[in-house]
This record gives C-alpha cells, sequence and structure tokens, in this order.
C-alpha cells in the first residue's frame, strides 16, 4: 500500500488539479442536465450509470496520471495499433450493434453498459500519431513520403472505423487530431491546402452519384437552411432537418436565462414533439431551453477553460511527443464541441458527435477523463521554467 500512498502523494503535489477540477465541474453540470432530459423517462437508471462512470473517469485519471505515456508508448506501440484495429473491428462480430443507426457499439454479456471502441481508441491514435511525428521531425515531417505516411496511419483508422460502423463523425474527429498534430509538429501549409483542393475536387465528381444518400441529405438540408432555400422547407423543418429544427426552437425560446430548471417545454415533454437524442446529442439544446444563454455561456466557459489547459501544458511539455499529445487531445475537445454546437444551431449536420464531459455516455465520460488523465501526466513531467528558459540557450 505504501506505493499508492507515494502515487496519490505525487499526484496531489504535481497532478494537474486544475483540470481535474474544470473536468469534474463540468461532468456534475452534465449530470443536472442528465437528469433533466430523461425526466420523462421515470427512473434513475442513467443517472446512476453516468455517476459511476464519472467516479470512474475521477480514479482513470489520477491513475493514468502517474504512468509515463512517452515511455510506454514507444515499448508498446505495435500492441497498440493492433489492439486499437482489432477493438474497432470487434463491432462486426455479434458484439456489435447498432444504436442510432451506426453499427459502433459492443454488447458485452453480464456487462452493465454498451462500448463504443472508436471513441476509446482515439487515445490510442493520439498517443501513436503523436509518437509518429516525432520520429518524423528527425528526417523531415514535410517530405512527401513523411507525409504520406501520416495519411496512411489516418487513412488505415477511419477506414476501419468506415468498415465496422459507418461512424463518419467519430472519423471526422481522428481527421481532426491529424490535421491538429501534423499542422503542430511543422508539416508545411502547402500538404494541407493541397488535400483541401483534391477533397473539393473529389466532391464535385461524386456529389450526383451521392446527393440522394441519407448522410449526404443531412449536409443539403443545413445549406438550404442557411440559404433559405423555400423549396426544400418540409425536409428542413419535417424531414431529415426535424431534429435540428426541434433544438434551435428550444435554444431560441430559452432566451437570456431560460424557462427554468426542469420547466423545459420540449426537454420535459413526453410527446413525440420534443428535442430528439435530448440526454446525448442535442444536451445543449436542454441547456439552452432551460438555463438560456448564462447556462450555454456557462458550458463554453468550462470547455474552453479545458481545451486552453491542454494547449498550456502542451507548451510546457519535456519534449516534442509530449507536446503533441497535448495539443492532439485539445483537437479531439475542440471539434467535438464546435461539431456537438454546430448541430444543435443548425449550422453543422447531425453525425452524433456528443459534447465532452456533458452528454451521456459511460464510454464517453471516461474516455474523456483517460484523455485528461495523460495531459496530467504531462504537466506532471514537464521541464520546470528555469530549465526551458536555459534549454533555448
Amino acid at each position: 500500500m505504501s506505493w499508492l500512498r507515494d502515487s496519490l502523494r505525487e499526484f496531489f503535489h504535481k497532478g494537474d488539479l486544475l483540470l481535474l477540477g474544470l473536468c469534474t465541474a463540468a461532468s456534475l453540470y452534465g449530470l443536472l442536465l442528465i437528469f433533466s432530459a430523461t425526466r420523462y423517462i421515470g427512473g434513475y437508471r442513467n443517472i446512476i450509470v453516468q455517476s459511476a462512470a464519472i467516479v470512474l473517469g475521477i480514479v482513470v485519471y489520477i491513475f493514468l496520471s502517474s504512468v509515463d505515456f512517452e515511455l510506454f508508448t514507444e515499448k508498446s506501440w505495435k500492441l497498440l495499433l493492433i489492439g486499437s484495429l482489432g477493438f474497432i473491428l470487434l463491432t462486426l462480430t455479434p458484439l456489435g450493434i447498432s444504436v442510432g443507426g451506426n453499427r459502433s457499439w459492443l454488447s458485452i454479456p453480464g456487462f452493465p453498459v454498451n462500448i463504443q471502441p472508436a471513441e476509446i481508441a482515439k487515445l490510442s491514435f493520439v498517443l501513436l500519431f503523436s509518437l509518429q511525428c516525432t520520429r518524423l521531425q528527425e528526417r523531415g515531417i514535410s517530405r512527401p513520403g513523411s507525409v504520406f505516411q501520416l495519411v496512411g496511419h489516418t487513412g488505415l483508422m477511419c477506414a476501419a472505423i468506415a468498415v465496422a460502423s459507418g461512424d463518419f463523425g467519430m472519423a471526422l474527429t481522428y481527421l481532426v487530431i491529424f490535421v491538429v498534430v501534423s499542422w503542430s509538429a511543422g508539416v508545411k501549409k502547402r500538404w494541407f491546402l493541397l488535400a483541401i483542393l483534391l477533397s473539393a475536387a473529389l466532391l464535385f465528381f461524386i456529389w450526383p452519384h451521392v446527393k440522394d444518400i441519407y448522410f449526404f441529405r443531412r449536409i443539403t438540408v443545413v445549406i438550404d437552411h442557411l440559404t433559405g432555400n423555400p423549396d426544400t422547407i418540409w425536409e428542413q423543418t419535417q424531414g431529415v432537418g426535424y431534429q435540428q429544427t426541434r433544438s434551435l426552437l428550444a435554444i431560441g425560446s430559452g432566451g437570456l436565462f431560460g424557462m427554468g430548471y426542469l420547466q423545459g417545454t420540449q426537454t420535459q415533454s413526453k410527446s413525440t414533439v420534443s428535442i430528439i437524442d435530448r440526454e446525448t446529442d442535442e444536451i445543449f439544446a436542454v441547456c439552452g431551453e432551460e438555463l438560456g444563454l448564462v447556462g450555454c455561456a456557462l458550458v463554453l466557459l468550462l470547455l474552453s477553460a479545458i481545451i486552453l489547459r491542454c494547449i498550456w501544458v502542451s507548451r510546457r511539455a519535456s519534449s516534442p511527443h509530449s507536446a503533441l499529445i497535448a495539443m492532439g487531445f485539445a483537437g479531439m475537445l475542440l471539434i467535438q464541441t464546435a461539431v456537438n454546437v454546430g448541430m444543435c444551431l443548425y449550422v453543422f449536420p447531425v453525425i452524433g458527435l456528443t459534447l465532452p464531459f456533458f452528454s451521456y455516455g459511460g464510454s464517453s465520460i471516461v474516455t474523456m477523463f483517460a484523455a485528461m488523465g495523460i495531459v496530467s501526466s504531462i504537466k506532471m513531467r514537464s521541464l520546470p521554467s528555469w530549465l526551458k528558459d536555459r534549454s533555448k540557450i
């Protein structure tokens, strides 16, 4: 037990207690919103599951703070890569189940909650991709061979997600992590410009053939909504855009201070004319309806503080590898926050990304705490300011 006492003592002395406090505050705020969003169902199962996940997440945060992830990743990168790919592909087995149209979950007999493998595999992807960037920096990260290796790694993970579940929202998260980490590692701008041009050209040629597929209709309905196309008004409000219409109405009706906690018209409604997926994808709309602009601002303030803390840790990391890991997790949080809020405001297509620390989901909340625990580990091993200054001489 002495090692446990020593580990806890070191954590409370060097660990990132501010980051832990921010994450805990955000998740408890989310718990209040989840209670309101699921009150119409009756019972407390969702609250119990989320509370247990938060407690487990805090324990995982403290434990991972004591792990040297640079050393761990360098020694176990093959195991991490094969394990994460295999974990994602498990959804193709009889254990895989469909939720919300994507076969991206595992239902394990005897286990109380479902698990989303691609959500958890984000941790290993950030660790591995950051290590790859660090090694490629030694021989020129902007060389064509280096860039192709980075694209190949990311493409492999996205292809596994696409084949296993068709979860484009999760694949987008991996792509943004790729952009943030590779940009931070020094990949030149011309490669990103080339990628944008090639993607635009590909979309131009395939659009006539895919525009009627349900996923791409989610994109066109947002464009029609933003441009005010009167020819698709039914599709915007009652068809594919129904979910976002309800969310936007809920946020708009909340005004500055909201209708009051547990008083939201749509949030508390048991009818079909209400916010869909109100405890997961649309939790921000619940906040907007019941707590208004002030409540939404607090959500964004907490998440912004967590993201900025990750960037702060990155800038003080003891090595390029650790710095890129922290930036990767900052990018992960940023894209999920921006997309989720954008979905609720009807400015981004619905692709099933939850709001970090706020949305209901055991896999999501534990993964987020684990990611921040890794950031805390980096902070515990960062260079002191006086030594960092000397290293620049």
